[in-house]
């Protein structure tokens, strides 16, 4: 189930179906997918963003939460963070793409952000990581602009 700050919970074809919606209007977009995680004392939370930035105009976003009832390292984190994204990408683009002329379109706007950056801890597994977001066909984005991971997925895992 996910979570929207305008719509409510939604089944993943609800959220769908919302996104071909704010896009049925005139303009240029992005589908970002992110996912961030947070320790918790009783295991790992991560939450996968999906982001539809109308460019200029804003834009709409869809969250959701899974726990996982044990502790990660950084490392494993990461890894299960950047894993999710492309799982939630695919979904997603499977969903939207009726055919194949759809499919390459809206393979073009998806975007992953990653929750790393050339600075931290994750430095050691920046070039793992975005060679597997560019080795699946998508754009990879890194911190600073990561913004669908490092601020709309990490917003949601503060709130816990």
């Amino acid at each position: 189930m996910f979570i929207s700050p305008t719509y409510g919970p939604l089944k993943i074809e609800q959220v769908i179906q919302r996104i071909c919606t704010f896009m049925a209007k005139e303009g240029m977009y992005r589908i970002i997918v992110g996912t961030d995680s947070q320790p918790l004392s009783e295991g790992t939370l991560f939450v996968s963003a999906i982001v539809v930035h109308r460019i200029g105009r804003g834009g709409i976003y869809f969250y959701r939460k899974t726990y996982e009832q044990r502790p990660y390292s950084v490392k494993e984190r990461i890894l299960t963070e950047t894993s999710m994204s492309l799982t939630l990408a695919s979904e997603v683009l499977h969903l939207l793409s009726q055919d194949v002329v759809l499919f390459e379109h809206y393979r073009q706007l998806l975007e992953i952000h990653l929750d790393v950056g050339e600075k931290g801890l994750t430095r050691e597994i920046l070039n793992m990581v975005v060679g597997m977001v560019k080795g699946s066909g998508y754009i990879a984005h890194i911190k600073p602009e990561a913004f669908a991971a490092s601020c709309v997925a990490d917003k949601h895992t503060k709130s816990g």
